[in-house]
């Protein structure tokens, strides 16, 4: 206590402290030193962050880097090293907010999963109801053996017996109408 008492009289020079706080790592003697610049730390911080409060955090961020570093560092000159330090801290911390920087998305561009899922519903609604209009313009036999095969999943032997159509036939008017529903579809999907 009588040491700490004799150190914030403020005779002593930056290098005193520095070599008592290497020592004895007592972080009072650290923050007598530090306290000389700390108004300097701040303008440092605020000039890089452009910030009060980020610049006053950045400020006692720094002080617990020096407890660790003073330690380690060979220090000739802790008004400039002072300044590196904090100059770094500062620039570290803008790199980190620019990695992390987020955008914030108008609540009018964001659409929920309702919405999503019930578009989905629509159009396939739409897709349907397409579909069955294209089916409808098919020639009776082309319609009759579309549906059967594709939507009763009858093969070609079932439909010939159902229908009483040749399986040659069969087999054309499918493969027609099944041409036919791909242009009719096409041309509705180029018109939405």
């Amino acid at each position: 206590m009588h040491e700490l008492v004799s150190i914030q009289g403020g005779d002593h020079s930056d290098q005193e402290l520095i070599d008592r706080y290497k020592k004895t790592h007592d972080n009072e003697i650290l923050g007598v030193l530090y306290e000389r610049y700390m108004h300097l730390v701040y303008g440092t911080c605020l000039k890089y962050l452009k910030d009060p409060e980020a610049a006053k955090d950045a400020v006692m961020n720094i002080f617990e880097e020096l407890i660790t570093k003073l330690r380690t560092h060979q220090v000739d000159n802790f008004r400039g090293w002072l300044f590196v330090v904090s100059k770094n801290h500062c620039l570290m911390q803008l790199r980190k907010e620019s990695r992390t920087r987020t955008t914030e998305i108008p609540i009018s561009l964001m659409q929920s999963e309702e919405e999503i899922h019930l578009n989905g519903v629509m159009e396939k609604e739409k897709h349907l109801t397409d579909l069955e209009d294209c089916l409808g313009k098919l020639t009776d036999e082309q319609q009759r053996t579309v549906r059967l095969f594709y939507l009763e999943n009858k093969c070609y032997n079932e439909i010939t017996e159902i229908t009483g159509i040749e399986w040659n036939l069969v087999r054309s008017h499918i493969q027609n109408g099944r041409r036919n529903l791909k242009i009719c579809m096409d041309k509705k999907s180029n018109l939405h």
